[in-house]
């Protein structure tokens, strides 16, 4: 590369730091992928920032993999490289961008962590015996019960719990409304939550649930409120809101073999999302086939 070309890299970082208010962490990262492409471009053969093609990229990619990178790891770097790329064409160095086509090997799609049946009966066997505890009793056997994301149940009013039918309406991504099932576990801890709920609620207030300043619930007292209670249960896991949402799935799944169902239940708009989940059960049949099966023990 030559002096010039070198320089750019500099420059894009400084443009980073100074424009675009990056922190340094990030335009470290920046200017680290970049050496590697620098360096990759002297083996190459590549002199100059216009000699670059998708074919020196897709190429840079498959080393980069293949030395040891993962696939996340050369997204990273790949994005890097497009962001600077395309601050070359603002700056008229290149005539066309040669990273807009170029693609990372595909990354292993991590599969959620759930709780089982008896980990998540001993989160929800605590005593509710005071106002808060009824509370976030409530809130965790809804979340159990109907799949719902954190944001969801955070919105909900008054208005969207239907106690005779035992139903509850969401409104999830993309504003769009579902109608859930409540079950029974979920509707008595409701049931007992807004039976005391007017004690905390400022007048006119409309949400469901109610901090003790009598206002709507925030995501991240939900969260924390989650966490005291994995804690005080003697859970060995970190559990979050999403992770009663993973179960749900999980478990509805194992039990029915609906996928179609489960995906109408979650909300998904598209059924790869909740087709993850049969995963899930899959390790679950080969954990019992490796433990029980004569042929797969191991000797």
């Amino acid at each position: 590369m030559q002096d010039a070309d070198v320089a750019r890299v500099e420059q894009f970082i400084r443009h980073l730091t100074n424009e675009r208010r990056l922190s340094p962490h990030t335009a470290l990262s920046y200017q680290r992928d970049l050496q590697c492409l620098l360096k990759w471009c002297e083996v190459a053969g590549v002199h100059a920032w216009r000699e670059l093609d998708e074919q020196h990229l897709r190429l840079f990619a498959a080393r980069s993999h293949s030395g040891g990178l993962s696939p996340r790891s050369v997204q990273r770097r790949l994005s890097a490289i497009r962001s600077f790329l395309k601050y070359l064409g603002r700056e008229g160095l290149i005539s066309r961008d040669p990273g807009t086509d170029v693609r990372a090997p595909k990354a292993a799609r991590r599969l959620p962590t759930t709780l089982d049946v008896d980990q998540m009966s001993r989160l929800l066997s605590f005593s509710a015996d005071t106002p808060l505890a009824k509370r976030d009793l409530a809130i965790m056997e809804l979340f159990y019960s109907s799949g719902l994301r954190l944001a969801e149940l955070v919105s909900l009013d008054l208005t969207d719990l239907d106690l005779g039918d035992q139903t509850v309406r969401v409104t999830g991504k993309g504003n769009k409304t579902r109608i859930v099932p409540v079950g029974a576990k979920a509707l008595e801890a409701v049931r007992h939550w807004l039976a005391i709920r007017h004690d905390w609620a400022r007048i006119g207030e409309q949400a469901m649930f109610v901090s003790q300043r009598g206002q709507r619930l925030t995501s991240r007292s939900i969260q924390l409120r989650i966490s005291y209670w994995a804690r005080k249960q003697g859970l060995p896991v970190h559990v979050h809101p999403h992770l009663f949402r993973h179960s749900f799935a999980s478990h509805m799944l194992e039990s029915s073999q609906d996928l179609r169902g489960v995906q109408e239940l979650l909300g998904h708009a598209d059924i790869s999302t909740t087709q993850v989940y049969t995963h899930l059960d899959f390790q679950h049949l080969a954990r019992i086939y490796d433990q029980s099966h004569p042929r797969a023990r191991k000797r």
